[in-house]
């Protein structure tokens, strides 16, 4: 016959205070927040609280300045402007079961790794699928990994571009040999695209941001500037334009797979969009067939290409 034992470790609402959902997600926001880097650089929409799982987005067209004759009509502007749809079609989900024993003896260092391996873990999904998305501008066929990128961009050490050739070990070389050039001929391109200055990034892998370092002048205080105005990813700003680093973007290889090659970006604002649905948020509830709480962190989304010509990816050898 069992009878009752009063302990000390019994499960109250003091030790489980913080497992309430509000809470937690308090905690998965900031460190999703603090982990996105391509998502701070493209469109955010706000679609939370919204119905339908597309949104248009109008794409306007540039007019032209006409010459006014005397005694003549003025000329409309009558261009057929476009039309970007985007499909909400994303949703993920960070879960984990925290069993009783351990939420009583483990509670406030599991709270801190959950939750911050949670806001990570979603944010990496979201700049992942934004990286991929990338794969469509400049003309781009819009498939990523080792068999696509075929509008990437490489550049020769006088900073030609043009465009990845992965027949026999690829085509590309690395920012150190490409050197002031390479990054002076990427911001060309997007000027002879007429691409707004405002709002430019160039976004790029470790092992390339370590060659970047390797050129003289990008050690310099104009390129690392103060510090005062460094945000998430940011580690300087060259000719007006800022510079990120982050683990988020992929690789891709030779037409022999003998040689990994890196992939980096270079964008405006507009070349890309994220619409969020339903923001980062936290659930939990109690499974007595396993005696714990299950807690899950989750977000809807969608990404996709806006202008074509106000972002291109480019591929270094390592």
């Amino acid at each position: 016959m069992a009878t009752g034992v009063i302990g000390t470790n019994n499960q109250t609402v003091t030790t489980a205070a913080t497992f309430i959902p509000e809470l937690w997600s308090d905690e998965v926001i900031a460190s999703y927040q603090k982990n996105l880097v391509l998502a701070n650089l493209v469109t955010r929409i706000n679609h939370k609280g919204k119905k339908g799982d597309t949104i248009n987005i109008p794409t306007p067209v540039r007019g032209s300045a006409t010459s006014k004759g005397e005694n003549a009509l003025v000329k409309i502007q009558g261009d057929t402007h476009g039309n970007t749809a985007l499909s909400i079609d994303k949703h993920y989900e960070y879960s984990v079961l925290i069993e009783d024993m351990a939420e009583v003896q483990a509670l406030s260092s599991l709270r801190r790794f959950y939750t911050e391996d949670a806001g990570y873990a979603l944010s990496t999904q979201v700049d992942l699928d934004l990286f991929n998305t990338a794969a469509k501008l400049n003309g781009g066929n819009g498939t990523a990994g080792n068999s696509g990128w075929n509008k990437a961009q490489v550049f020769t050490n006088a900073g030609v571009l043009s465009d990845w050739d992965r027949s026999g070990t690829g085509n590309a070389i690395s920012l150190a040999t490409g050197g002031d050039a390479a990054i002076r001929g990427m911001i060309e391109k997007l000027d002879l695209a007429d691409v707004p200055q405002d709002g430019r990034a160039i976004v790029l892998t470790p092992r390339q941001y370590t060659d970047m370092l390797g050129i003289q002048r990008y050690t310099e205080q104009a390129f690392i500037g103060d510090g005062n105005a460094i945000k998430t990813g940011k580690v300087g700003q060259i000719y007006g334009v800022d510079v990120y680093v982050t683990n988020a973007l992929g690789t891709t290889q030779c037409a022999t797979g003998s040689v990994v090659h890196d992939i980096g970006l270079v964008l405006h604002k507009d070349a890309m969009a994220l619409v969020e649905q339903l923001g980062v948020r936290s659930q939990s509830s109690y499974m007595q067939e396993y005696l714990g709480d299950l807690y899950t962190a989750d977000t809807i989304y969608g990404v996709g290409e806006m202008r074509d010509a106000s972002g291109f990816a480019f591929v270094t050898d390592r």
